[in-house]
């Protein structure tokens, strides 16, 4: 007997790749239990599908930073409660530090669909009843045939895993000019913030000012304190964007309508930003 749901969760997470650096990523994920009924004729009650699946990878995966420990150009060291990463892409250089909550660390040399996959398996291991016998995971992002971007960010503010400084989201961006859709703005936003790293001005800091990391030349820098600790992220210049705002989508669709109106004040517009999948805000100039 087998036991679906579907869109179980969505998972939003960075990683690392050796060809593009650092990403952001939001992935669907689908579920399969394998196995026999039980007392209550079930294979697994749906709300504990939930409540056990949901709950492991909301705990390891989501909002983290998952990291290709096997690869030869990453390396992992601990000082004190901080895990620290170092990892070398064809973009450049990557740091990051933080609790050690805040990684994902995966046993494969490269992060994609099968090794999270297993991540993941490894996760559930010992958390379902004897009768279920294969758990069977699909993830997928959204299908989506309009623009989308991927980019990683922080929030320090937020109480929750947002504040973790190495998290992101696939987004969808739909922006409308005069009431019309508009390709053009809507692909040129889609290329600006392809594989970005998203800083708030606020939170730059000096090399000097780092306590973990040791930053290369060209770097941009960013340490900040929340709830969960102290975090570090050092990466190359061309990886990122400096906004003179909080990273937050209902900031970053102003802040989209905001520099369109600037360039050109005739038109008025609107913006559709999306966080991942299904949730966003709209900004209107």
């Amino acid at each position: 007997m087998i036991l679906f749901v579907r869109d179980l969760t969505v998972i939003d997470f960075s990683y690392l790749c050796a060809e593009r650096g650092l990403l952001g990523e939001s992935l669907i994920v689908d579920v399969e239990l394998h196995g026999s009924l039980d007392q209550a004729s079930m294979v697994f009650d749906f709300g504990l599908v939930k409540k056990v699946i949901k709950k492991a990878i909301d705990s390891s995966i989501d909002h983290a930073l998952a990291v290709p420990a096997a690869f030869q150009d990453c390396k992992l060291s601990e000082r004190g409660e901080q895990q620290l990463v170092q990892f070398t892409s064809a973009r450049g250089d990557i740091q990051v530090s933080g609790p050690a909550q805040a990684f994902a660390l995966l046993q494969a040399e490269q992060v994609n669909l099968q090794s999270i996959e297993q991540f993941i398996l490894q996760q559930l291991a010992g958390k379902l009843p004897d009768n279920v016998k294969e758990v069977r995971l699909t993830l997928r992002p959204e299908a989506s045939q309009g623009f989308y971007y991927q980019y990683s960010h922080g929030l320090k503010k937020h109480d929750g895993n947002c504040q973790r400084i190495a998290h992101g989201h696939r987004s969808t961006i739909q922006i409308y000019q005069d009431g019309m859709l508009s390709p053009r703005l809507n692909k040129f936003w889609a290329d600006r913030w392809q594989d970005i790293y998203l800083i708030t001005e606020q939170d730059l800091c000096q090399p000097a000012d780092l306590q973990c990391l040791e930053a290369n030349v060209g770097d941009l820098c960013s340490r900040y304190q929340s709830g969960q600790g102290v975090f570090e992220i050092c990466l190359p210049a061309s990886h990122c964007e400096v906004v003179p705002c909080d990273t937050t989508v209902e900031c970053l669709a102003d802040y989209i309508a905001g520099v369109l109106k600037t360039l050109d004040a005739e038109h008025q517009y609107k913006v559709v930003a999306y966080e991942g999948v299904g949730k966003g805000a709209i900004a209107v100039s």
